[in-house]
């Protein structure tokens, strides 16, 4: 049996319990024993943290001490999924470059705040992203510095209105990488759980979990 971590905390706006409530179900019903942690201090127990086979977050903001983010990425480094969405995975800690390095990615902006924009299937060949069309969300649409490492599954483009020198930008909104032996998944969707009422949303974020996960 497949086992996930999930752990939240952080910016309560961003809802984090509940967006971890909607994605254990989802992987408990995948066959997964889940566990769900509300603090980092986790992150400190290398020895629970190697024996789970995903570690998903949604902690927006705060801050990584060093032993936590050296346990966390030792994990993944040595084979232990890493995935999550929105502000919980890339924004969560600011000063941490090499979390960030891990992860492919830092939000640094949502011009316009929460605004309609279309997602954009790039990859429609990836287990991930497969069978899914183009589809319209009403969130957050982040700006993110990433790593041109990244291997991008969906982007959106930016029409400039609220900031006319990003006008046309194609920034991505979906993406996977590896942390040395680790796989590491994330969606820039999710500023609250209601966003996961959108279907393509959801399930990109379910399949990108079970993708992230352990082999």
């Amino acid at each position: 049996m497949k086992s996930a971590l999930f752990v939240w905390g952080g910016w309560e706006s961003h809802e984090p319990e509940q967006c971890v409530e909607i994605f254990a179900r989802l992987l408990e019903a995948a066959g997964y024993r889940v566990e769900i942690a509300d603090t980092l201090d986790v992150y400190c127990d290398a020895e629970r943290l190697r024996a789970f086979d995903l570690i998903s977050q949604c902690v927006s903001m705060s801050s990584l001490t060093p032993e936590q983010e050296k346990g966390l990425l030792d994990a993944v480094a040595g084979g232990v999924g890493f995935g999550g969405w929105h502000g919980g995975m890339c924004d969560a800690f600011r000063q941490n470059t090499r979390y960030q390095f891990m992860c492919g990615g830092q939000w640094v902006a949502h011009p316009g705040d929460v605004r309609d924009y279309t997602v954009n299937i790039v990859n429609p060949a990836d287990p991930i992203t497969a069978g899914l069309s183009d589809f319209a969300m009403h969130s957050e649409q982040y700006y993110l510095h990433v790593d041109p490492s990244n291997e991008v599954l969906a982007t959106t483009t930016f029409d400039g209105q609220a900031a006319p020198w990003i006008a046309g930008c194609v920034m991505p909104v979906v993406w996977k990488r590896r942390w040395q032996q680790g796989r590491v998944f994330y969606c820039s969707l999710g500023h609250q759980a209601r966003d996961f009422d959108t279907p393509e949303a959801r399930e990109i974020v379910r399949r990108g979990l079970l993708w992230a996960t352990r082999p």
